[in-house]
């Protein structure tokens, strides 16, 4: 007897099941998905400079008491510590930085939905990586230009990304980061000031992210043609930070511009996954009571 039947059976009553807080879970990762690819293709090197960027600071910061900095260069706007300012004016920016604000909104939700819901994100993970293998036991798909054949198509073509991604989020929630722990440094981290021109020695601020501190320790987070560079900033200069590579992945910063246009081609391919999903199922669940009612017409 053939298990295909009772696989897809299993296959869309767990879709079913999960289906807000994985609707959830996609919309808020395709938003999630969008700055990296904002941030990167708008990066104009030589934009922002060393003289530029202390002049800031000293206008803005006089005291040296800000511990964070980050530059975004979609709505050009310089943020130390929570003001943000023009670049190019050096005043206050006058449009608030709405793209930081629902990032972050959209972060906690995709982390733990409405509130406290961190394990139902993870359950639903979990069931995301259920329906995926039960589909890849269902064998092959046959093509077919119709709704059902559309689906099987994107999954498979896009499989081993379908898979890595969920699997990568249960890898960032159980802290499995498959590399060194950061190395114990002994000496004071530098002041943000500081930081800005070990990292200008070396690099084009205009693409910088990020520095701020972490734990004690500064870090910066740079932008480059292979993709994002994070750093541990000491006095001696930059030291490479540990590479967390399900967050590297997940987060689409390993390849640049290409893996954040990756990451955005993959949330739409699981927004469509469960939509035409749901599509498919509702058709089936809907066609015995149609039949019901055709015969009921005819017999009348």
């Amino acid at each position: 007897m053939s298990m295909k039947p009772l696989i897809l059976r299993c296959h869309r009553w767990i879709s079913l099941i999960f289906a807000i807080p994985l609707a959830v879970v996609i919309v808020t990762g395709l938003l999630l998905s969008l700055p990296p690819v904002l941030q990167a293709s708008n990066i104009k090197p030589g934009s922002l400079t060393l003289q530029k960027l202390e002049a800031l600071m000293d206008q803005h910061d006089p005291l040296g008491a800000a511990r964070s900095l980050r530059f975004d260069t979609f709505q050009n706007v310089l943020t130390i510590d929570n003001t943000g300012i023009d670049p190019n004016t050096g005043l206050k920016a006058q449009e608030a930085d709405w793209l930081s604000e629902l990032t972050g909104k959209a972060r906690g939700v995709h982390r733990r939905l409405n509130g406290d819901l961190g394990w139902l994100v993870i359950a639903s993970t979990i069931a995301m990586l259920i329906v995926i293998a039960l589909g890849v036991f269902m064998g092959l798909p046959r093509l077919s230009n119709s709704l059902s054949g559309w689906h099987k198509v994107t999954a498979w073509v896009l499989l081993p990304l379908i898979i890595l991604s969920p699997l990568t989020g249960l890898f960032m929630a159980a802290g499995v980061t498959f590399s060194q722990p950061a190395p114990r440094l002994q000496a004071q981290a530098p002041s943000l000031r500081e930081s800005v021109r070990l990292i200008a020695a070396s690099h084009d601020l205009s693409g910088l992210e990020w520095i701020r501190d972490r734990g004690g320790r500064m870090m910066a987070r740079i932008n480059g043609v292979a993709g994002q560079d994070t750093y541990i900033v000491t006095r001696e200069g930059l030291t490479p930070a540990p590479s967390n590579w399900p967050r590297t992945f997940h987060e689409g910063a390993f390849l640049g511009l290409w893996s954040g246009v990756m990451n955005v081609i993959l949330s739409i391919a699981f927004a469509l996954l469960l939509g035409s999903g749901l599509i498919i199922w509702a058709r089936r669940a809907l066609r015995p009571r149609r039949r019901a009612r055709t015969i009921s017409a005819a017999q009348a």
